[in-house]
Order: C-alpha cells, then sequence, then structure tokens
C-alpha cells in the first residue's frame, strides 16, 4: 500500500518562448543547447515542464560567478517527428552544443540520426525507448530508467495482488510499441498475455473504438501508454461505461498534466515514476528544486516532469565541469561518463564508457480527486 503525503501545488503555466541569436561556442559566448519538444497541441505541458525545469536551474548555475552560461534554445515540434527533424538539422545547423530534453519516442527516433551523423551529443531525452538505448551510441545519454524497468514494476504490482487480467491501451506509433512490449515482456515471464489491446493516434483523443474493445475484455487492470490528454480521455469514457478496473500509466504520461485534466475523476490512478517525488521534503533533490521553485516565482511550478528537466540540467552541467579543458562535444561526453554513482540530492546517476544510462530509479505513485499525488 502506498504511503500518503499532502502537500499542494502550484497551477501549471505556459513557458515564455524567447528566442536568442546562436553563435558558435567560443571566447565567453554562451553554450547552446537545442531542444525540440511540444509545446503546442495535446502534448505541449511535456515540453513546458520539462524546460521549465532545466531553465530554473540553468538560470542559478548561470548566475554563479565565473561560469560559462548555459542556455537552451527550443523550438516547438507539437510531439510530431517530421517537425522534430526539421527543428534538429536547424539547430545543427546553427551549431548548437548538444542536443537536450527532446520529448517522446517517435520524435526522438526522428532526431537520432541526425545527431549521430554529426556526431552530436544527445542528452536526457524524454523518453524509456529500448529503441534509443539499444544498441549502444556513443552520443547519446539517457538520464531516466527504461520503459521496461516502469512495465516490470506495474506488472508485478498487479500481479502480487493477483490481478491478472491486464489490458494495454497505446499509442499507435513507436512509443506506443515500446510500452506494449514492456508490457508484453513482462507478462511472458510469469506466462501470461495481455487480454486486450486497442490503440489510439498520437495527438487525439478519439479513444471510443478503444475503450469499447477493452471494457469488453472486462481487465483487472489498464496499462495506458500515451500523453496525458489521451490518457485522461480513456478513463474518462471507461468509468462512463462502468469499467471498475484500475488504470497504470508510464511516467511519460506528465502526472501533473494528467491531475489536471482529470480533476475528480483522477482518484485512485497509478503512475510510474522515474525521479523522487518533488514533494517529498525529506529528500535533499526535492528541498532543493522547491526551495528552487520559490526563489524563482514566476510561472515555475514543482511537478515530476519539472523536477526531470531540473535534473537533467544539473546532470549535464556536471559532465560538463568535469570535462577536460575548454568546452567541447567531446568533452562533455567524456565528463558524463565520468560521473560513476555521483549522488544529485540522493538521485544516484552512474555512466561510463560502456553504460550512458544513468539510473533505473522506479516507483509507484497513486493520483487522488484533489490534484495530489501520493507516493
Amino acid at each position: 500500500m502506498l504511503n500518503r503525503r499532502h502537500f499542494s501545488l502550484a497551477a501549471g503555466a505556459a513557458a515564455t518562448l524567447g528566442g536568442f541569436g546562436i553563435a558558435r561556442a567560443q571566447g565567453d559566448m554562451p553554450l547552446v543547447l537545442g531542444q525540440s519538444a511540444p509545446f503546442t497541441g495535446p502534448a505541449a505541458q511535456l515540453g513546458i515542464q520539462f524546460h521549465q525545469g532545466a531553465k530554473l536551474f540553468l538560470d542559478q548555475y548561470n548566475a554563479q560567478p565565473g561560469r560559462r552560461n548555459v542556455v537552451i534554445k527550443n523550438l516547438d515540434d507539437g510531439y510530431e517527428p517530421d517537425r522534430c527533424a526539421a527543428n534538429t538539422q536547424k539547430l545543427i545547423d546553427e551549431d548548437v552544443f548538444a542536443l537536450f530534453g527532446y520529448v517522446g519516442t517517435p520524435t526522438s527516433l526522428a532526431a537520432l540520426p541526425l545527431a549521430a551523423k554529426d556526431k552530436v551529443p544527445f542528452v536526457a531525452p524524454f523518453t524509456g525507448a529500448m529503441s534509443l538505448r539499444e544498441p549502444f551510441q556513443k552520443n547519446v545519454f539517457h538520464l531516466r530508467a527504461s520503459y521496461n524497468d516502469e512495465t516490470a514494476l506495474m506488472v508485478k504490482q498487479l500481479t502480487h495482488l493477483g490481478l491478472k487480467k491486464i489490458a494495454v491501451f497505446y499509442q499507435n506509433d513507436a512509443y506506443g510499441k515500446a510500452g506494449l512490449d514492456g508490457v508484453t515482456l513482462a507478462l511472458a515471464e510469469q506466462q501470461l498475455k495481455p487480454v486486450a489491446l486497442a490503440t489510439v493516434e498520437r495527438n487525439s483523443a478519439d479513444v471510443a473504438q478503444a475503450v469499447k474493445t477493452i471494457v469488453a475484455a472486462r481487465p483487472d487492470a489498464v496499462v495506458q501508454v500515451g500523453a496525458y490528454k489521451a490518457c485522461a480521455a480513456f478513463i474518462r469514457e471507461a468509468r462512463k461505461a462502468v469499467y471498475g478496473g484500475t488504470f497504470f500509466n508510464m511516467s511519460f504520461v506528465g502526472t501533473q498534466a494528467l491531475a489536471d485534466e482529470l480533476g475528480k475523476d483522477a482518484a485512485g490512478v497509478m503512475v510510474t515514476q522515474v525521479v523522487p517525488s518533488p514533494y517529498n521534503q525529506a529528500n535533499a533533490l526535492a528541498r532543493e528544486f522547491n526551495e528552487a521553485v520559490r526563489k524563482a516565482g514566476g510561472s515555475a511550478s514543482a511537478n515530476f516532469s519539472s523536477m526531470e528537466g531540473y535534473l537533467a540540467a544539473k546532470v549535464l552541467t556536471e559532465g560538463l565541469r568535469k570535462a577536460p579543458g575548454k568546452p567541447t562535444r567531446e568533452g562533455l561526453i567524456a565528463g558524463l561518463e565520468s560521473l560513476d554513482r555521483q549522488q544529485f540530492g540522493g538521485f544516484e546517476v552512474s555512466f561510463s564508457a560502456k553504460n550512458h544510462v544513468g539510473s533505473k530509479f522506479v516507483e509507484l505513485s497513486m493520483l487522488t480527486g484533489d490534484g495530489r499525488v501520493r507516493t
């Protein structure tokens, strides 16, 4: 049973997408990180919140005397792969120092060949897909645990409770397939299979047929592999159809965005998390992050997605600090690879020359009907 913790959340706010000139990383010019992510459309809160958290850390970092400034140029891709590929080529042509904080599996997969071709570091994508981790690529660094890690915990929890009839509602693209593969693998280890499958198109909330298909199978639980708009629509419609089972969501869903979408209907919805709770003041990283939010004021708010952005920027700058000599892309890679079991406020990150997956941390959280999250 999950422990109850109480906290209050600031309301989500839109990001300010200010532009600035790009220059080569030399002299005292800032080091520019390029980010393509959704800042409009049904997945916008994922990009907005991650970017807010990263900028929160970098604003603090840049305020320290004697430091080479690190800034983010962010471009909106609407969570569409073609737009992401075009954004990535633009950022590479502008000679950004590294690509950082991309949001989504299909978009990151579109960007990856371009980053690999020009040997641009690709750091902390907001995705846990195995297709981005295998085969190993020298320029790619993952901060978060994989979707296989998340789905393994979900299936372990469900089957431990005797709930073995598990359906999967998933986005019809590389992200959805990655989550489905994880669930299928975890179930197969217990000689089980999904009892029903149904899909939704990316950037759509047309879930009527999916609800009909899955509710008819009467599963004990539904694992959802989508973004917050579609997953919220599915939960609402399934409950209208008198489905009384449990809903499990992947971390990518956007926990606070899902809670905001569902309101009181969020009660009992489960979400796996790949960073510690930003609401647990016993955690040093959470205390540091919340203090940064408090000092910054403005639109920044404390949630899982923004804390992941904050942590990602913190890890990247630590890799930069440990890089040999003046800042170079190769130096950043070497610096990140030197982070062996390093603690960031109690969150351990460990890279090496042969391992670019920094964490396998996963835990469960539960949404309440009043906008809170229990972990």
